[in-house]
């Protein structure tokens, strides 16, 4: 078979990387019909600040940036198969973190591992990053 490239993918509706920083907000695999998403931290788009109303709120704009990222790629929540969730306070913020998720993922649950971290960028208390199966 011969090398593919991988295909970066980017979404206007998602955050772009910090200036000069050197990786993309997702890539699609070109074997094995998988989509990357990058870690995706809860900032309203509308403002460029972190969403306001704590873990709850930023979950749910990580999610969305996620889900942004997923579509550009012909994909989208629904085909997620894992995620990996970064907390800074793990044992008060995930009641609501978990509330958050849920919502957004409705019926499907993919597996995940949810990691408790000192610090996360821009002062981020969640990131969630993505793999998900790409358009067939």
């Amino acid at each position: 078979m011969p090398d593919a490239p991988i295909r970066p993918v980017r979404s206007p509706e998602s955050p772009a990387p910090v200036a000069g920083a050197p990786y993309s907000p997702g890539v699609v695999a070109p074997v094995g019909g998988l989509v990357f998403v990058s870690g995706q931290v809860g900032i309203d788009m509308a403002t460029g600040a972190l969403a306001e109303g704590g873990v709850a709120s930023q979950t749910t704009a990580a999610l969305a940036h996620v889900d942004a990222v997923l579509r550009a790629a012909g994909s989208g929540l629904d085909r997620v198969l894992k995620t990996t969730v970064y907390l800074t306070d793990l044992a008060g913020d995930f009641p609501a973190m978990n509330t958050a998720y849920g919502a957004a993922f409705g019926d499907h649950a993919p597996a995940r591992a949810t990691v408790g971290v000192a610090r996360l960028p821009l002062g981020a208390v969640v990131e969630v990053e993505a793999i998900a199966l790409a358009p067939s």
